[in-house]
């Protein structure tokens, strides 16, 4: 019989490496496409403050004055198809003013 008392979701694994990088604040417009990493957002949310946008572009755009200003990575988590077609502009301008920026589409 298999142990299941340390079994971890895919979002888990990866909120667990945010943080353990140092990832303190994370933008995003919540979606379908990735319910696990929210969840586990959500369980971690003593240690990474949660910022919920209206939009993808702007959650793009604060990720990006983000990183501008702290010069550490901004993170910005997204939904598929439109989602990650919105946050495009704020992808262009941080690749422009090499703004570290970090985006995560679900799928």
């Amino acid at each position: 019989m298999t142990d299941n008392t340390n079994l971890r979701t895919g979002g888990q694994i990866l909120v667990d490496q945010l943080r353990i990088h140092g990832a303190d604040t994370i933008f995003c417009v919540p979606g379908e496409s990735y319910l696990a990493s929210l969840d586990a957002l959500y369980d971690a949310r003593d240690d990474i403050r949660l910022i919920v946008c209206r939009q993808e572009g702007g959650a793009a755009y604060m990720a990006e004055a983000y990183g501008k200003l702290t010069g550490r990575p901004g993170i910005c988590f997204v939904t598929r198809g439109p989602g990650a077609t919105n946050a495009s502009l704020g992808i262009h301008t941080a690749h422009q003013d090499s703004t570290p920026l970090i985006l995560l589409v679900g799928q």
